[in-house]
């Protein structure tokens, strides 16, 4: 057999590590400051992007201020002035002048001035940023760290110039030796992460502080080979579980995991609060481990790791410290998501992580030894839209803040910001339904040829054929729009192919007579998941994440299109057209059918097991897609039988539609239809 590993390293890396140890819409990265942009001069470095040859990048604007804050979230860090990594200095350690957490909890009110404290860090949070535009601070960043000795465990906050200087460099098992820094009481609405040995004593009432000044705190990184066992510092423990043992845990349980990463999506961004400019940016992934035929899925926000964040790919190894299963949810399917002090690290990061002594990473690495890498890889896919958490069965579950009226969508869409993902609710009434088939004829063609696209109308009066030229490499798109008619179909001369569609009695009669029709069925590259392809992975990566922060030379980039890469699901997707309960506003909307054929468990249907129109969509086009492996159903896609019954039992009824939108970039903005409530359903009233 030969062994899933990321080309180059990561069992090696793993195994060989537990030996050695013993504002949204921004073109640039600007500040909260106040006052005139200047272009800042000097060099850029390798840790703010440089690229290897050598070029600069691009020169960001700033403000008066210090720093730079990144594109995309304020949790990042950013610029020249983030210190990569403080190397360990020789330090002789007077352990006689020494105190203890145990002993600064009891005297710290008596004394002015503390004694060095020697700690080992066992917990790290992401980066908090607090700055206002209308406070002039230089640097107004904090961090959480947990550290602890042989007396317990205790906080400690590396504030404002510090963090630049020295938040990469306190790592998870970093030991520090800490001179004049200052206590005070704890804030009470901090997170705590959960220690892994829970027999240790926690010293919640204090914490340490850090500061530049007031006093001037004196840090020292200890090198690991310097550490002494008669110091007692405590080893840093970790909670890993495997993915079998993930179903009997109770919510907000907290867990480690490693896994082989098989899907990763798109970066998105979700606003903290509403109507705030402040976004946190997220992915979902999922990872096995051999445990169980089920993945982990996972909801992934940055930690203030970017480097790593954005390279999360299929085929890595991915370990995921302090996470939280969510059980609570309204789709009631298990997933874990990261907390305050969780960290994240892939293929490339994981030499001298403590965790690489833990007896479950020592398995899940055996067990990928056993693994084919060919296999595992067809199971792969990146990127595209992601439907989950799926809604709650009833919509009374739902927060009422989600229902929008019909008529405030274009708004609703023109305030999306770069990347920005929003679930909305609307209430009408499903008035038609069309298919729309992608061929992968074209795959025969070469890569560049131009290929003539079909555009068929069909008008029950009469039909209008529309040719039109598009530089497709590996698609064939045939896109059959019906206007008038109960399930009629249209066939291209070229292709054979058939599509089909249903409407309405009610939006034959008033379709010409809307007020507003707004059309959002149009999907995008970024929208479809793609077969994973690792020559190409940097390329999907590139796709998939967010605009870079750093200006990136012509030659670095690759020319392959990303419409050549093959589609996950492979087959087309369904325009729905919903027309509000006015009868003058109407929407069209996209519902795309989900289906992995090689991973039937990346995109599951028994999701909208009780939605019974979505479910017949997603059964049939999965249906179709085996057929079309097997050869069995050639080239016909009519509109299903089931599915214009299901769309029948609901002509002329009050429903509301979860839709989930989503800005990717310049004028594209995808909807899609995620569920529908009848409003005869218990929980959900049909307004008077």
């Amino acid at each position: 057999m030969t062994s899933a590993v990321e080309p180059g390293t990561a069992a090696a890396e793993l195994s060989e590590a537990g030996r050695d140890q013993g504002a949204a819409r921004r073109s640039g990265p600007l500040s909260h400051r106040r006052g005139g942009l200047e272009r800042e001069g000097g060099t850029g470095t390798a840790a703010a992007g440089t690229p290897p040859d050598g070029h600069r990048p691009l020169q960001p604007l700033r403000g008066d201020n210090r720093h730079y804050l990144p594109l995309w979230n304020n949790e990042d860090p950013y610029g020249d002035v983030w210190v990569p990594d403080r190397p360990p200095v020789q330090v002789d350690v007077d352990v006689s002048k020494l105190t203890n957490l145990g002993h600064l909890e009891m005297t710290w009110r008596s004394r002015v001035h503390f004694h060095p404290l020697l700690v080992r860090i066992l917990h790290k949070s992401r980066l908090r940023y607090y700055g206002k535009p209308e406070k002039k601070m230089e640097m107004p960043y904090q961090a959480y760290f947990e550290v602890a000795d042989g007396s317990g465990m205790m906080s400690m906050v590396l504030w404002n110039s510090l963090c630049p200087e020295w938040y990469h460099s306190m790592k998870v098992g970093t030991v520090l030796l800490l001179a004049k820094y200052a206590i005070k009481s704890s804030y009470p609405f901090k997170t705590h992460p959960t220690p892994g040995d829970s027999q240790m004593k926690r010293f919640a009432t204090i914490e340490i502080c850090l500061n530049v000044r007031d006093p001037p705190t004196e840090i020292s990184i200890i090198p690991e080979e310097m550490v002494k066992p008669e110091w007692g510092l405590p080893e840093v423990k970790y909670r890993f579980i495997t993915r079998s043992e993930l179903d009997d845990l109770p919510h907000n349980h907290s867990c480690d995991v490693i896994g082989l990463v098989t899907f990763v999506g798109r970066a998105e961004r979700a606003r903290k609060r509403e109507h705030s400019e402040d976004f946190w940016l997220y992915r979902w992934a999922h990872a096995i481990d051999g445990t169980s035929d089920q993945p982990f899925i996972l909801e992934l926000f940055a930690t203030s790791q970017p480097d790593v964040f954005e390279r999360i790919h299929p085929m890595t190894y991915l370990v995921c410290t302090q996470m939280r299963v969510m059980t609570e949810n309204p789709s009631r399917t298990v997933y874990l998501t990261t907390s305050n002090e969780s960290q994240i690290f892939i293929t490339g990061w994981h030499k001298g992580q403590p965790y690489t002594k833990d007896a479950k990473v020592k398995n899940f690495i055996q067990w990928t030894k056993s693994q084919s890498e060919a296999d595992q890889i067809k199971k792969t896919v990146i990127g595209g839209y992601y439907p989950f958490p799926r809604p709650p069965d009833s919509f009374l579950k739902y927060f009422e803040s989600v229902l929008k009226p019909i008529g405030e969508i274009g708004k609703e869409i023109e305030d999306l910001h770069y990347r920005e993902h929003k679930r909305i609710a609307v209430q009408g009434i499903i008035s038609a339904i069309r298919y729309i088939s992608c061929s992968n004829a074209a795959e025969e063609a070469s890569g560049g040829e131009l290929v003539q696209v079909w555009c068929v109308k069909v008008n029950a009066k009469a039909a209008m054929i529309v040719i039109r030229m598009e530089n497709f490499a590996n698609e064939f798109r045939i896109y059959v729009h019906y206007q008038e008619g109960v399930n009629n179909i249209a066939e291209t001369e070229e292709s054979g192919r058939t599509c089909g569609s249903w409407q309405s009695d009610l939006w034959a009669q008033v379709k010409d007579k809307l007020l507003n029709y707004f059309h959002h069925s149009k999907i995008f590259p970024e929208s479809i998941p793609c077969k994973f392809d690792y020559v190409h992975k940097d390329l999907l990566m590139q796709q998939y994440n967010l605009h870079a922060a750093v200006h990136q030379p012509v030659e670095a980039r690759t020319d392959k299109n990303i419409n050549e890469f093959k589609s996950a699901n492979g087959l087309g997707y369904y325009e729905v057209t919903v027309l509000g309960i006015n009868h003058d506003i109407a929407i069209d909307v996209a519902f795309l059918p989900l289906f992995s054929p090689d991973n039937p468990h990346l995109f599951q249907l028994e999701d909208i097991q009780n939605d019974t129109l979505l479910s017949c969509m997603s059964c049939i086009s999965a249906c179709q897609q085996k057929a079309t492996n097997s050869g069995g159903l050639g080239d016909t896609f009519p509109l299903s039988d089931e599915i214009v019954k299901a769309a029948k039992e609901l002509d002329g009824k009050h429903v509301i539609c979860i839709l989930d939108m989503c800005h990717l970039g310049d004028d594209k903005v995808e909807v899609f239809l995620n569920k529908i409530y009848k409003t005869v359903e218990p929980g959900v009233l049909d307004p008077v």
